[in-house]
C-alpha cells in the first residue's frame, strides 16, 4: 500500500540524488543502507484545482507540460478534484468499501463520498500523525500504520527519537461504523514500526502482514536481524483483542547483502509491502533487495516458495501486483526513494521501472522468471519527483492484463503487460512539473480502479477522479465491489 517516512530519528536517507538537489529535511539523516520514499521532504508548491478538472489535452511527442498544466490522453476524462486541506502534508493510499474512499495522509486520514464520482465530498478528516498512515478497510475496522517514532500510541503524540524505549510505532485501529466520527479503538506496537501493512482476510480472524525495516542497534525496539515481518492477528468479534501472533523470518540468509556487494541496491532488512492473493493462498513481497513469492495457506506460517534478485537494474524493491490469471508479477522499483527526478533520459527504461516476472511451473516448483521492464514513456523535467509506484489492476478478464499505476509527478498511467516481454502504455493523466526552478515533491502517490472510475491520491493537489473510455477495458466497468484494499487482490472473475 504504499511508502515515505516523516518525522522520525529512525529514517531513511534519500540518497545522492536527492541530497545533491539540495531539498530540506525536517531532520538529519539517520543510518540507512536504502533510499526508500521522501517523506522527509517538504512537498513542493504549485496552484491548487478546484472541485472541477480544467480539461487537459494530449502531449506532443518529447514535449513536457508547463507548471501544473493539465495534460491526459484522449481515453482519459479528468472529472473531479477535492483539494487537499492542507497541501504541506503528504497524502498517501487508499482504501475503499461501498461508496466511502479512505484516503491516508502523514497527519491522519480523510473519508470522502464518492457514491457520485463527478462530486465527491468530504465526510470527515481525522487528526492522528504518524507516517506514513499506510490504510486499509474492512467492514466497520480501519487499520492505520505508523512507521515514525511517536511518544506514544495516542492521537496527540509527538515525535520521540527511536533510540528513547518508550517511543511507539505500529498498527492503530479505528471503529469507522460511524463514518463521521470515527473511534480510535486499539493499538498494537509492532517491531521497527509499520512501513505497510497488508490485510489477509478470515472466516473468524483477520490478519495483517506488517512490513517495516532498517533496524539499528541503538533501537530498543528495532535491533537487528530484522529479516521477517509481524503478523498481527485481529479477532473479527473482538478486535479491542488484536495482538501481535508471529515473527516469520522470510530471509534466513539474511537477503541480499546490498552494497558494497551489490553497488546501489538496498540490503534487505525486512520488507516494504506485501500483495496477497487470499484466493490463490499466494502472496508476493517487495523487500529492498528482495523479490519474494510466496504459501500463505498457514496465515501465521507464511512460507516462501521463490526468491528472487535484480542486482542491475532494481535498487529497491517497492510493491507487488498480481494479474488476475495468477500467473504473472509486476515488481516496482522505488530507485532514488520517490524524491528523485529519475523519469528521464539520463536514468533510462530500466531503471525505477517494473518489473515483468512470470510465475511458472506449480505448487513449491513455482519460480519467478523475469520478462521485461515496462517504465513510462514520457520523460519528465529534472524538477519533478517520478518513479513507478503503488497501482492496480483494471479488472478486463479475458486473458488481457492491464494496470493503472501511480509515478509521482510523472502522473497516471493505464498500461497493457498482456506480453509480458512487450508491455505498453495506453493512457495517463499528468500535471506539469510543481516547480520549475528546484526538485520538487509531488503527484500522484496512488492510483487504484474502484467501480469504473480511477482514483488517484496526490501527493499535493488531493484526490483526483479520472474516467476510463477504451475498447480494451470496457469490459471492467461492469465490474462491481464492496470493498478494495490493493494490496488484498480480489479475485475479479
Amino acid at each position: 500500500m504504499t511508502s515515505l517516512h516523516t518525522i522520525r530519528v529512525r529514517k531513511r536517507s534519500l540518497g545522492a540524488v536527492v541530497a545533491a538537489a539540495g531539498l530540506a529535511t525536517l531532520l538529519a539523516a539517520g543510518p540507512a543502507a536504502a533510499t526508500p520514499d521522501p517523506g522527509d521532504l517538504t512537498p513542493g508548491a504549485g496552484g491548487q484545482q478546484g472541485s472541477s478538472l480544467v480539461e487537459g489535452r494530449e502531449l506532443a511527442p518529447g514535449e513536457i507540460p508547463g507548471r501544473d498544466e493539465i495534460v491526459h490522453s484522449a481515453n482519459i476524462k479528468p472529472l473531479a478534484n477535492v483539494p487537499s486541506a492542507d497541501p504541506t502534508v503528504i497524502n498517501s493510499d487508499l482504501a475503499f468499501q461501498g461508496r466511502y474512499a479512505y484516503a491516508g495522509n502523514y497527519n491522519g486520514f480523510t473519508i470522502y463520498d464518492i457514491g457520485n464520482p463527478k462530486a465527491p465530498k468530504t465526510v470527515t478528516q481525522v487528526l492522528c500523525p504518524g507516517g506514513q498512515n499506510d490504510i486499509s478497510v474492512h467492514g466497520d475496522l480501519l487499520f492505520l500504520s505508523t512507521d515514525s517514532s511517536r511518544s506514544d500510541d495516542s492521537c496527540n503524540s509527538v515525535s520521540q527519537p527511536a533510540t528513547e524505549k518508550s517511543s511507539w510505532e505500529g498498527i492503530k485501529i479505528f471503529d469507522i461504523k460511524d463514518k463521521k466520527n470515527p473511534k480510535y479503538i486499539k493499538s498494537v506496537e509492532t517491531a521497527c514500526g509499520s512501513h505497510t501493512h497488508t490485510l489477509v482476510p478470515g472466516s473468524r480472524d483477520l490478519y495483517l502482514y506488517v512490513a517495516s525495516y532498517s533496524p539499528n542497534e541503538a533501537f530498543p525496539d528495532c535491533k537487528p536481524p530484522h529479516d521477517g515481518i509481524s503478523v498481527v492477528k485481529v479477532p473479527k468479534k473482538a478486535p479491542t483483542k488484536a495482538a501481535v501472533v508471529a515473527f516469520p523470518i522470510l530471509f534466513p540468509d539474511g537477503g541480499n547483502p546490498g552494497g558494497p556487494v551489490n553497488p546501489g541496491v538496498s540490503k534487505t532488512t525486512g520488507c516494504h509491502d506485501i500483495t496477497v492473493l487470499p484466493s490463490k493462498n499466494l502472496a508476493a513481497g517487495a523487500c529492498m533487495g528482495d523479490g519474494i513469492l510466496f504459501d500463505i495457506s498457514m496465515p501465521e506460517q507464511p512460507r516462501v516458495i521463490d526468491r528472487v534478485q535484480d542486482n542491475v537494474n532494481f535498487a529497491f524493491w517497492h510493491s507487488a501486483t498480481f494479474n488476475e490469471r495468477a500467473n504473472k508479477v509486476v515488481f516496482t522499483d522505488e530507485l532514488g526513494g520517490g524524491g528523485g527526478a529519475t523519469c528521464n533520459e539520463a536514468t533510462g527504461p530500466n531503471r525505477g521501472a517494473d518489473g515483468i516476472y512470470d510465475i511458472t511451473g506449480r505448487g513449491d516448483q513455482r519460480k519467478l522468471a523475469f520478462r521485461s521492464y515496462f517504465k513510462i514513456p514520457r520523460h519528465q523535467a529534472d524538477t519533478e519527483n517520478c518513479v513507478a509506484h503503488n497501482g492496480s489492476l483494471v479488472p478486463v478478464g479475458g486473458g488481457r492484463d492491464i494496470m493503472v499505476q501511480a509515478w509521482y509527478q510523472g502522473g497516471v498511467s493505464v498500461w497493457d503487460f498482456t506480453d509480458s516481454s512487450k508491455p505498453k502504455e495506453i493512457g495517463y493523466f499528468e500535471r506539469g512539473p510543481l516547480t520549475t526552478d528546484a526538485l520538487g515533491l509531488g503527484g500522484s502517490w496512488s492510483a487504484y480502479y474502484y467501480n469504473g472510475h480511477i482514483y488517484s491520491n496526490d501527493i499535493t493537489k488531493g484526490l483526483d477522479v479520472l474516467r476510463l473510455d477504451d475498447w480494451r477495458t470496457v469490459s471492467a466497468t461492469w465490474v462491481r465491489m464492496d470493498r478494495l484494499n490493493v494490496q488484498t487482490q480480489p479475485e475479479y472473475h
